[in-house]
């Protein structure tokens, strides 16, 4: 008898294309109703109940309840990790769902992944915060120097609050659309927030897409790139 985790159960909820597309639906972070999530997947109300059943069965998702309205969610940053390192998976291996859409180029310079920066973008902050030494790598694991404490102190992060955070502070998740690392965690959630309370970014409604004023974006690539 076979031990350990049942990796064949995960891939197999991961492997229908209509749950494929809700999964991928919520890695923008936002918490989307049924019928939103039954548009995503191009399935009726029935079906999508029964395949939403079977995510959160499986630990994917996690619902939420608000009045007369219900909601669905990733479970957390780590299954937003697997959705994103698939991605890219795939996208190395030339499986593409469709062609390029007008809004592609935007989605590869900055996007959301979940609640971090990924993208062009999110890859040369990365990049930029291991150059400075704000952040360090000890085998896999990644670290905030004390150096880095300093200046992102200084920047307006709250590390107390992104250090109590239950997740790791600071992780880096393979970028589907540049295939190397960016900053994910609860430190690359804080500074996309802060990025958003400077007015330097914002949010596209209905999109993953992150855009950057002009002035904020000169500013970020001065300080981040």
């Amino acid at each position: 008898m076979k031990t350990g985790p049942d990796i064949a159960y995960v891939a197999s909820l991961l492997g229908d294309p209509a749950r494929a597309n809700m999964l991928t639906a919520l890695l923008a972070g936002e918490a989307l109703t049924a019928g939103e999530l039954a548009r995503e997947a191009g399935v009726t109300a029935q079906t999508a109940s029964s395949h939403l059943a079977k995510l959160r069965s499986g630990g994917l998702i996690a619902e939420r309840r608000q009045g007369r309205h219900c909601y669905f969610s990733l479970t957390d940053s780590d299954v937003a990790a697997v959705l994103e390192s698939l991605m890219s998976l795939a996208a190395r291996a030339g499986h593409r769902r469709s062609r390029l859409g007008p809004m592609e180029p935007e989605l590869r310079r900055a996007r959301v992944c979940y609640d971090h920066l990924a993208g062009e973008l999110g890859v040369a902050m990365f990049d930029r915060l291991i150059a400075r030494r704000i952040l360090v790598r000890s085998g896999d694991a990644l670290a905030l120097s004390p150096k880095g404490e300093r200046a992102l102190a200084d920047f307006g992060i709250d590390l107390s609050a992104a250090g109590a955070a239950r997740r790791a502070l600071c992780r880096d998740c393979l970028d589907w659309s540049v295939r190397r690392s960016h900053l994910a965690g609860a430190l690359g959630a804080a500074l996309l927030e802060r990025f958003y309370e400077l007015g330097w970014a914002r949010r596209i409604p209905k999109s993953r897409i992150v855009s950057f004023a002009p002035g904020g974006l000169r500013t970020f690539q001065r300080a981040f790139t």
